[in-house]
């Protein structure tokens, strides 16, 4: 499966929400333009306010007429800012007296009459009071001596009243545009997180119908644990998809295109550099996806493995114990173990190369660079100071989302390659839906006519069997462990497809049915039961609410299953653990029977049914079990003969042949295989009885 295709899908799950992750992003825009629109508050703030102690003042003999609010006096004579100049009607040239200076030395304020520059090595050296002010001389960089007077507090204030009431509307715009942002943000999150559970959330429950359609030869191929490792982790690396890499990538991806819009603005030069280191990063990008993407492949596989051992390993802690082969197991999950750990050691080191340290050295180059280019006066126009701040905070900005979408690369790859080890088992082939109309319950007549079967190949394990099942018939098949019992069971449920010949169920071909609508007509007991977690009540109703407890109970005592059911604590509300580990073995192969009886199926299949079953339970089901295969075709596979002896018919099955049929009465009465295995059986029971 190529990228283009996953990336297809993966928005393919996001199209129903459309809508609300646009409405997310769109307040993700909102957001990130109110961060973005703060540096220029500042630098609005710094240039035209805060530094405008700076800005030259120019006296005038008389009050302005203009304007004469913009005018601030001092002992006699009035003095203008040169920004305030134009809108009395003057400019700097034209001013009809000179220039003056106000000079802060600490908190204390002078206005120098002339021109000085602020940033120079100053002195200023009082010289003589008069009514009570004290006049002094500034000498700035050794130059020629330049008179000027102490301003008092308040002269002080009414210089710069002007700019405090800005200062404070743009500092309050600027935390207005903080809290947008934080709360823009907050609910985008919020939003994208949500609709990330709900894409997960469906995209999980498709992947686990389509686990339950899947043939069980697929089952047979593959393990729980990886099968487990899918369904969860996987599915939760692409949930991070949707919500952390979506929305770093986007904003970022609008701060980049922002910041270097913003310093365009401010300075051309700068922007243009900006945008050099663009295509390094972007090689960046490149060469870290080509070498992070085999490691992703390998780690998800491993991290599959330990799933499916530490999966294995539990299932079968009695036989890894009874065996004392906990360091066997221990040796081989850590061999699995370090293989991951060299492989994430492995992903880690070229992270840790070429993400954030990448990008961090580009971004000190860069700014040495600037600092280069500023130092030799390369530029030919002076940058304000509040420009200069505004840039070196977008610069750190404009670094910073890049650092946020590199980092986010490594979550950008585990989402890729999880979705494709999803989108795998998604894409496996299910059985097929058929469109044919429900079956109605079969009389149960079973025709196998000439089948023949291999798992694989020519390797056959049933070799041109044929036999009729009349409705309500018992059938049963024995034979040694590898006969082919199983396997005619498995063809009769439609878990594999005839490789030759054919079956037919009340003269219709099986090949030509829904094999889904048949199953509900069959019922099954297999000589391990399982038991799910939840009461006892369920795992006989499994899932279906059209059962009701009356049935439920009718079932149970049907299987004299009811008789311990009612000594539980909590009878048919008793709760199971799972496995059923609290129960006996008979007990829950009573469990299975009343499971595979509430639902009156057609035909009935027992699978060594009453192995795990003592001698007393044994004749109680075997007294049931003549009840309830009246009406219904009963297949019995036993390795017990004498639980089979009531058989309509008795099949005996040697190398996926069937070398012998009749009823018990007609196969004792051969010299053959049959009577060889009662024999025996009889034999090694008065052996036992004797001994």
């Amino acid at each position: 499966m190529n990228g283009h295709s996953v990336w297809k899908r993966l928005v393919d799950f996001a199209r129903p929400f459309q809508k609300q992750i646009a409405g997310a992003l769109f307040l993700l825009l909102l957001g990130t333009g109110a961060e973005l629109a703060g540096p220029f508050l500042a630098k609005v703030m710094i240039d035209n306010h805060i530094l405008s102690i700076q800005k030259a003042w120019y006296e005038f003999a008389q009050e302005p007429t203009a304007g004469a609010e913009k005018a601030v006096e001092v002992e006699g004579k009035y003095y203008v800012r040169e920004d305030r100049l134009p809108s009395i009607g003057e400019t700097p040239e034209g001013a009809k007296e000179h220039q003056t200076t106000v000079l802060a030395e600490g908190t204390t304020y002078y206005l120098v009459f002339g021109p000085v520059d602020q940033n120079g090595e100053k002195s200023i050296v009082p010289t003589t009071e008069e009514n009570g002010r004290q006049h002094v001389e500034v000498t700035v960089n050794q130059s020629e001596p330049v008179a000027g007077i102490r301003l008092t507090a308040d002269e002080v204030k009414a210089m710069y009243e002007g700019d405090i009431q800005p200062i404070i509307w743009l500092s309050v715009g600027y935390g207005a545009l903080i809290l947008l942002s934080a709360g823009f943000n907050y609910i985008q999150i919020l939003w994208l997180q949500t609709i990330a559970q709900r894409i997960i959330q469906q995209m999980r429950m498709k992947l686990f119908i389509h686990l339950q359609k899947l043939p069980v030869s697929f089952f047979d191929k593959t393990p729980v644990g990886s099968l487990v490792s899918r369904v969860s982790n996987d599915t939760e690396a692409i949930r991070e998809l949707y919500v952390s890499v979506l929305a770093t990538f986007v904003q970022n991806g609008l701060y980049l295109i922002g910041i270097l819009i913003a310093l365009y603005i401010l300075q051309p030069e700068l922007a243009l550099f900006c945008f050099l280191t663009v295509p390094l990063l972007v090689l960046l990008v490149i060469f870290y996806r080509k070498y992070s993407s085999r490691y992703y492949t390998i780690i998800r596989a491993r991290l599959a493995d330990m799933n499916a051992m530490i999966n294995e390993m539990i299932q079968n802690m009695t036989i890894v114990q009874a065996f004392r082969r906990e360091e066997g197991v221990q040796k081989e999950f850590s061999k699995v173990n370090e293989e991951y750990f060299k492989v994430k050691l492995k992903e880690i080191n070229i992270e840790s190369f070429l993400l954030r340290p990448a990008v961090d050295l580009i971004w000190k180059i860069a700014l040495t660079i600037i600092i280069w280019y500023y130092g030799s006066a390369s530029f030919h126009s002076a940058i304000s100071f509040g420009a200069l701040f505004a840039f070196v905070d977008y610069m750190g900005r404009f670094f910073e989302p890049i650092n946020m979408i590199m980092n986010r690369l490594s979550q950008l790859q585990q989402a890729n390659i999880s979705a494709k080890r999803v989108f795998e088992i998604m894409d496996t082939p299910a059985e097929v839906a058929s469109a044919r109309e429900q079956i109605a319950r079969p009389r149960g007549e079973v025709v196998f006519d000439k089948v023949s079967f291999a798992y694989s190949g020519e390797e056959y394990v049933l070799k041109d069997v044929s036999f009729t099942a009349k409705p309500g018939e018992t059938i049963a098949l024995v034979g040694h462990t590898g006969s082919g019992k199983s396997s005619l069971m498995n063809l009769l449920l439609g878990y594999y497809p005839v490789t030759q010949g054919r079956i037919l169920i009340d003269d219709a071909p099986m090949s030509e049915m829904d094999i889904q609508s048949l199953r509900r007509h069959i019922g099954l007991v297999l000589q391990d039961p399982f038991l799910f977690t939840g009461s006892v009540g369920f795992n006989i109703r499994m899932y279906n609410d059209d059962i009701t407890n009356e049935q439920v109970r009718e079932a149970a005592k049907a299987v004299r299953a009811d008789a311990f059911i009612s000594k539980l604590p909590g009878g048919y509300d008793e709760p199971v653990v799972e496995r059923g580990m609290t129960l006996s073995a008979g007990q829950r192969q009573l469990i299975s029977f009343a499971r595979a009886l509430v639902s009156d199926p057609a035909i009935l299949i027992l699978d060594e049914a009453t192995a795990s079953i003592d001698s007393e339970t044994e004749s109680a089901i075997q007294e049931a079990l003549h009840v309830l295969s009246r009406g219904r075709t009963t297949f019995i596979i036993a390795h017990r003969l004498s639980t089979i002896q009531h058989a309509d018919q008795i099949l005996v099955l040697s190398r996926g042949e069937v070398v012998e049929r009749g009823t018990h009465e007609e196969l004792m009465g051969q010299d053959g295989l049959y009577r060889k295995m009662y024999q025996l059986q009889q034999g090694g029971l008065s052996a036992t009885v004797n001994g």
